[in-house]
Protein backbone atom coordinates (compact mmCIF):
# COMPACT_ATOMS: atom_id res chain seq x y z
CA UNK A 1 0.00 0.00 0.00
CA UNK A 2 1.11 3.58 -0.62
CA UNK A 3 0.18 4.61 2.92
CA UNK A 4 0.73 2.69 6.14
CA UNK A 5 -1.82 2.16 8.91
CA UNK A 6 0.05 4.82 10.90
CA UNK A 7 -0.48 7.25 8.01
CA UNK A 8 -4.22 6.60 7.99
CA UNK A 9 -4.40 7.09 11.76
CA UNK A 10 -2.51 10.38 11.48
CA UNK A 11 -4.74 11.56 8.62
CA UNK A 12 -7.89 10.68 10.56
CA UNK A 13 -6.65 12.55 13.60
CA UNK A 14 -5.80 15.54 11.42
CA UNK A 15 -9.34 15.87 10.09
CA UNK A 16 -10.75 15.17 13.56
CA UNK A 17 -8.68 18.03 14.97
CA UNK A 18 -9.67 20.44 12.21
CA UNK A 19 -13.39 19.67 12.05
CA UNK A 20 -13.67 19.01 15.78
CA UNK A 21 -12.03 22.27 16.79
CA UNK A 22 -14.16 24.26 14.33
CA UNK A 23 -17.35 22.83 15.84
CA UNK A 24 -16.03 23.17 19.39
CA UNK A 25 -15.10 26.83 18.92
CA UNK A 26 -18.45 27.61 17.31
CA UNK A 27 -20.43 26.05 20.18
CA UNK A 28 -18.23 27.35 22.99
CA UNK A 29 -18.38 30.90 21.60
CA UNK A 30 -22.13 31.00 22.35
CA UNK A 31 -21.60 31.08 26.12
CA UNK A 32 -17.91 31.86 26.61
CA UNK A 33 -15.91 35.02 26.06
CA UNK A 34 -13.67 34.55 23.02
CA UNK A 35 -12.31 36.65 20.19
CA UNK A 36 -15.18 35.98 17.81
CA UNK A 37 -17.78 36.84 20.49
CA UNK A 38 -16.25 40.09 21.73
CA UNK A 39 -15.27 41.25 18.26
CA UNK A 40 -18.90 40.79 17.22
CA UNK A 41 -19.86 43.29 19.94
CA UNK A 42 -17.22 45.75 18.77
CA UNK A 43 -18.38 45.44 15.18
CA UNK A 44 -21.93 46.34 16.13
CA UNK A 45 -20.66 49.35 18.09
CA UNK A 46 -18.61 50.37 15.06
CA UNK A 47 -21.62 50.20 12.77
CA UNK A 48 -23.60 52.33 15.23
CA UNK A 49 -20.84 54.93 15.06
CA UNK A 50 -21.10 54.97 11.27
CA UNK A 51 -24.77 55.96 11.45
CA UNK A 52 -23.85 59.00 13.54
CA UNK A 53 -21.43 60.36 10.93
CA UNK A 54 -22.37 62.05 7.71
CA UNK A 55 -18.76 61.95 6.47
CA UNK A 56 -17.61 58.33 6.50
CA UNK A 57 -14.22 58.56 4.84
CA UNK A 58 -12.35 57.24 7.87
CA UNK A 59 -14.69 54.24 8.15
CA UNK A 60 -14.25 53.49 4.46
CA UNK A 61 -10.47 53.57 4.91
CA UNK A 62 -10.66 51.10 7.80
CA UNK A 63 -12.85 48.72 5.82
CA UNK A 64 -10.56 49.04 2.82
CA UNK A 65 -7.63 48.08 5.04
CA UNK A 66 -9.46 44.94 6.21
CA UNK A 67 -10.38 44.03 2.65
CA UNK A 68 -6.80 44.53 1.51
CA UNK A 69 -5.56 41.98 4.06
CA UNK A 70 -8.03 39.42 2.77
CA UNK A 71 -7.10 40.13 -0.85
CA UNK A 72 -3.41 39.64 0.00
CA UNK A 73 -4.05 36.15 1.36
CA UNK A 74 -6.36 35.28 -1.54
CA UNK A 75 -3.67 36.15 -4.11
CA UNK A 76 -0.98 34.44 -2.02
CA UNK A 77 -3.10 31.29 -1.88
CA UNK A 78 -3.22 31.16 -5.68
CA UNK A 79 0.58 31.37 -5.83
CA UNK A 80 0.89 28.56 -3.28
CA UNK A 81 -1.57 26.44 -5.26
CA UNK A 82 0.52 27.00 -8.38
CA UNK A 83 3.59 25.83 -6.47
CA UNK A 84 1.82 22.70 -5.17
CA UNK A 85 0.62 21.80 -8.67
CA UNK A 86 4.14 22.27 -9.99
CA UNK A 87 5.44 19.80 -7.43
CA UNK A 88 3.25 17.11 -9.00
CA UNK A 89 5.61 17.21 -11.98
CA UNK A 90 8.66 17.05 -9.70
CA UNK A 91 7.81 14.01 -7.59
CA UNK A 92 11.22 12.43 -8.23
CA UNK A 93 12.98 15.53 -6.91
CA UNK A 94 10.68 15.71 -3.88
CA UNK A 95 11.37 12.06 -3.13
CA UNK A 96 15.10 12.66 -3.41
CA UNK A 97 14.93 15.60 -1.00
CA UNK A 98 12.91 13.60 1.53
CA UNK A 99 15.35 10.71 1.28
CA UNK A 100 18.15 13.01 2.39
CA UNK A 101 16.33 13.89 5.64
CA UNK A 102 17.21 11.42 8.44
CA UNK A 103 13.84 11.60 10.24
CA UNK A 104 11.82 11.14 7.05
CA UNK A 105 10.40 7.67 6.51
CA UNK A 106 10.72 5.96 3.18
CA UNK A 107 8.34 7.39 0.59
CA UNK A 108 7.05 6.34 -2.80
CA UNK A 109 5.62 8.43 -5.58
CA UNK A 110 1.97 7.64 -4.87
CA UNK A 111 2.32 8.56 -1.19
CA UNK A 112 3.91 11.89 -2.12
CA UNK A 113 1.13 12.62 -4.60
CA UNK A 114 -1.48 11.90 -1.92
CA UNK A 115 0.20 14.32 0.46
CA UNK A 116 0.45 16.98 -2.23
CA UNK A 117 -3.25 16.45 -2.96
CA UNK A 118 -4.04 17.11 0.70
CA UNK A 119 -2.09 20.38 0.58
CA UNK A 120 -3.83 21.34 -2.65
CA UNK A 121 -7.25 20.65 -1.13
CA UNK A 122 -6.44 22.75 1.94
CA UNK A 123 -5.40 25.78 -0.11
CA UNK A 124 -8.38 25.46 -2.43
CA UNK A 125 -10.62 25.63 0.64
CA UNK A 126 -8.63 28.62 1.90
CA UNK A 127 -9.06 30.41 -1.43
CA UNK A 128 -12.83 29.94 -1.34
CA UNK A 129 -12.97 31.30 2.22
CA UNK A 130 -10.87 34.37 1.42
CA UNK A 131 -12.84 35.23 -1.72
CA UNK A 132 -16.13 34.79 0.15
CA UNK A 133 -14.82 37.14 2.82
CA UNK A 134 -13.95 39.69 0.13
CA UNK A 135 -17.45 39.47 -1.33
CA UNK A 136 -19.05 39.99 2.07
CA UNK A 137 -16.93 43.07 2.70
CA UNK A 138 -18.28 44.30 -0.64
CA UNK A 139 -21.83 43.68 0.61
CA UNK A 140 -20.98 45.64 3.75
CA UNK A 141 -19.77 48.59 1.70
CA UNK A 142 -23.13 48.67 -0.08
CA UNK A 143 -25.00 48.62 3.22
CA UNK A 144 -22.86 51.46 4.57
CA UNK A 145 -23.40 53.47 1.40
CA UNK A 146 -27.15 53.04 1.77
CA UNK A 147 -27.19 53.74 5.51
CA UNK A 148 -28.98 56.95 6.52
CA UNK A 149 -27.53 59.44 8.98
CA UNK A 150 -29.13 58.81 12.35
CA UNK A 151 -30.87 61.75 13.97
CA UNK A 152 -31.02 59.75 17.20
CA UNK A 153 -29.13 56.57 17.93
CA UNK A 154 -32.02 55.21 20.01
CA UNK A 155 -34.21 54.75 16.93
CA UNK A 156 -35.02 50.98 16.97
CA UNK A 157 -35.05 50.68 13.17
CA UNK A 158 -31.63 52.31 12.83
CA UNK A 159 -30.19 50.25 15.67
CA UNK A 160 -31.41 47.09 13.97
CA UNK A 161 -29.88 48.27 10.68
CA UNK A 162 -26.54 48.81 12.44
CA UNK A 163 -26.80 45.36 14.02
CA UNK A 164 -27.37 43.71 10.64
CA UNK A 165 -24.37 45.54 9.20
CA UNK A 166 -22.38 44.19 12.13
CA UNK A 167 -23.61 40.68 11.33
CA UNK A 168 -22.44 40.96 7.71
CA UNK A 169 -19.04 42.21 8.84
CA UNK A 170 -18.94 39.40 11.39
CA UNK A 171 -19.55 36.79 8.69
CA UNK A 172 -16.81 38.31 6.55
CA UNK A 173 -14.47 38.12 9.54
CA UNK A 174 -15.40 34.48 10.16
CA UNK A 175 -14.64 33.56 6.54
CA UNK A 176 -11.28 35.31 6.83
CA UNK A 177 -10.61 33.41 10.07
CA UNK A 178 -11.46 30.08 8.44
CA UNK A 179 -9.04 30.87 5.62
CA UNK A 180 -6.27 31.64 8.10
CA UNK A 181 -7.10 28.44 9.97
CA UNK A 182 -6.48 26.54 6.75
CA UNK A 183 -2.98 28.00 6.65
CA UNK A 184 -2.33 26.79 10.19
CA UNK A 185 -3.43 23.26 9.39
CA UNK A 186 -1.47 23.28 6.14
CA UNK A 187 1.68 23.58 8.25
CA UNK A 188 0.61 20.48 10.13
CA UNK A 189 -0.06 18.70 6.82
CA UNK A 190 3.42 19.67 5.64
CA UNK A 191 4.96 17.67 8.49
CA UNK A 192 3.29 14.53 7.09
CA UNK A 193 5.99 14.47 4.41
CA UNK A 194 8.54 13.71 7.13
CA UNK A 195 6.80 11.31 9.51
CA UNK A 196 3.21 10.39 10.55
CA UNK A 197 4.10 10.99 14.20
CA UNK A 198 5.17 14.54 13.38
CA UNK A 199 1.85 14.91 11.56
CA UNK A 200 -0.06 13.90 14.71
CA UNK A 201 1.98 16.14 17.02
CA UNK A 202 1.69 19.10 14.63
CA UNK A 203 -2.10 18.69 14.34
CA UNK A 204 -2.48 18.72 18.12
CA UNK A 205 -0.10 21.68 18.40
CA UNK A 206 -2.16 23.68 15.91
CA UNK A 207 -5.34 23.01 17.92
CA UNK A 208 -3.59 24.18 21.10
CA UNK A 209 -2.34 27.38 19.44
CA UNK A 210 -5.78 28.15 18.01
CA UNK A 211 -7.51 27.49 21.33
CA UNK A 212 -5.06 29.62 23.29
CA UNK A 213 -5.31 32.57 20.92
CA UNK A 214 -9.10 32.38 20.69
CA UNK A 215 -9.94 31.85 24.37
CA UNK A 216 -6.88 32.65 26.53
CA UNK A 217 -4.81 35.32 24.79
CA UNK A 218 -3.84 38.70 26.24
CA UNK A 219 -5.45 40.38 23.25
CA UNK A 220 -8.78 38.80 24.22
CA UNK A 221 -8.52 40.12 27.78
CA UNK A 222 -7.73 43.61 26.50
CA UNK A 223 -10.72 43.59 24.13
CA UNK A 224 -13.03 42.38 26.93
CA UNK A 225 -11.83 45.20 29.18
CA UNK A 226 -12.43 47.67 26.36
CA UNK A 227 -16.05 46.48 26.07
CA UNK A 228 -16.54 46.82 29.84
CA UNK A 229 -15.10 50.34 29.78
CA UNK A 230 -17.54 51.34 27.06
CA UNK A 231 -20.46 49.82 28.93
CA UNK A 232 -19.45 51.59 32.15
CA UNK A 233 -19.56 54.89 30.26
CA UNK A 234 -22.94 54.00 28.71
CA UNK A 235 -21.62 54.55 25.19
Amino acid sequence: MSLTVFDFIALTLFFTCWIGYTQFARIKAKNTACLSRVLHQHRILWMRQILDNDVRVSHAALLSNLDRHVAFFASTTLLILAGVLTLFTQVDNVNEVLSSIPIATERNHVAIQIKLSLLGMIFVMAFFQFTWSMRQYGFLNILIGAAPVAEQTTNPALLDYAKQMGVVQDQAGHAYNYGLRSYYFSLAALSWFFHPLMFIVSSLAVVYVLFYREFKSKALRAIILAIKDLESEDI
